[in-house]
C-alpha cells in the first residue's frame, strides 16, 4: 500500500483557479437575509463598484435600470423606506419635499408643490437600492 497517499488532502489552488474563486464580498453578500433579487442586485453594485458606481457603464442598460431604479420605492416612497429599515433618509426626504410643496403653496405656486412631489419620487425611486446596499452590506445607516 502506498504510505504517502492521502485522500483528505487538498490539492494546491493554481492561479487560474484562485481567481475564480469567490471573494468575500461575494460571500457576505450570500449570507444575508435578504431576497435572491437583492442579492442579484448588490453583486451589480459591487460590480459597478461600490455605492459610487464608478463603473456603472460597464454594466447592460437592464443592470443598470436593477439598480438605478425601483417601482415600490417610486410608487410608495416613504413607506417603502420605513419597510427596508431605511428610516432615516425616509425622514430626510419626506421633510425636504414637504418643505418645498409648504413653501410652493405659500407662495401660490401649486405647480412648484406637485414638481417636488413627482421629484421626491424620483429621488426615493432612484436611491432605494444604493441605500439598501449600503445599510446591509456596509453596515452604514445613511441620512441620504
Amino acid at each position: 500500500m502506498n504510505e504517502s497517499y492521502n485522500p483528505y488532502e487538498v490539492a494546491p489552488m493554481s492561479r487560474a483557479d484562485a481567481a475564480a474563486a469567490p471573494r468575500p464580498e461575494r460571500d457576505a453578500i450570500d449570507a444575508l437575509r435578504v431576497s435572491a433579487t437583492w442579492k442579484r442586485r448588490f453583486r451589480l453594485i459591487d460590480k459597478a463598484g461600490g455605492p459610487e458606481l464608478p463603473h456603472l457603464r460597464d454594466l447592460t442598460f437592464g443592470e443598470r435600470m436593477s439598480i438605478n431604479f425601483s417601482v415600490l420605492g417610486f410608487f410608495f416612497g416613504p413607506i417603502y423606506y420605513l419597510c427596508k429599515g431605511l428610516w432615516r433618509p425616509a425622514i430626510a426626504y419626506f421633510g425636504v419635499a414637504f418643505l418645498i410643496a409648504f413653501i410652493a403653496a405659500l407662495a401660490g405656486l401649486d405647480f412648484l408643490g406637485k414638481a417636488a412631489g413627482y421629484g421626491s419620487a424620483a429621488v426615493y425611486a432612484m436611491r432605494a437600492g444604493i441605500l439598501y446596499y449600503r445599510k446591509k452590506v456596509l453596515g452604514e445607516e445613511p441620512w441620504f
